[in-house]
């Protein structure tokens, strides 16, 4: 298997349908989930719903360098989102994120292996591998605080 599809898979694991890592991906907890829940409060916690349009800012930003396009993300506004209002708004979002998902895990699996090495849109940011393995950990981090956050608002 081409370490660029390798690398692909291990991206739809964590989003799109996987269970070996954290027995849980991002679809599983967010599919089904009301709306209500998703922008409900907790404490001082980010919502999930912001947690899961965080993600998926990065992922359509990076999206855009695999077309070749620019990098326009910035850290900065990648909290910053219109409040989701209705059952309608979140569905509509949750299939721009897995289609950007599926978009992203695609883009990665047509490079050649030897596009990984190369430095991804300037030095300072690395090489598409690390570009990719850091959209892999990033995600697993706020899907842990998601599954948290759930299990806090259940109880």
């Amino acid at each position: 298997m081409k370490n660029t599809s390798e690398i692909a898979n291990r991206f739809r694991e964590i989003i799109l349908n996987g269970t070996w890592v954290a027995n849980t991906n991002y679809k599983d907890q967010l599919e089904n989930l009301d709306w209500k829940i998703a922008v409900a409060p907790l404490q001082n916690l980010n919502t999930i719903a912001i947690l899961a349009q965080h993600i998926h800012y990065y992922i359509s930003g990076i999206n855009q360098v695999f077309k070749g396009g620019t990098l326009d993300i910035k850290d900065k506004f990648s909290f910053d989102f219109p409040p989701i209002q209705s059952q309608q708004e979140w569905e509509i979002f949750l299939n721009k994120f897995w289609d950007a998902a599926e978009e992203f895990a695609s883009l990665v699996e047509e490079m050649p292996d030897e596009k990984l090495d190369e430095g991804f849109v300037d030095v300072k940011y690395g090489t598409y591998r690390k570009n990719i393995d850091c959209m892999i950990e990033h995600s697993y981090y706020h899907l842990g605080q998601i599954v948290l956050i759930k299990k806090l608002l259940s109880n």
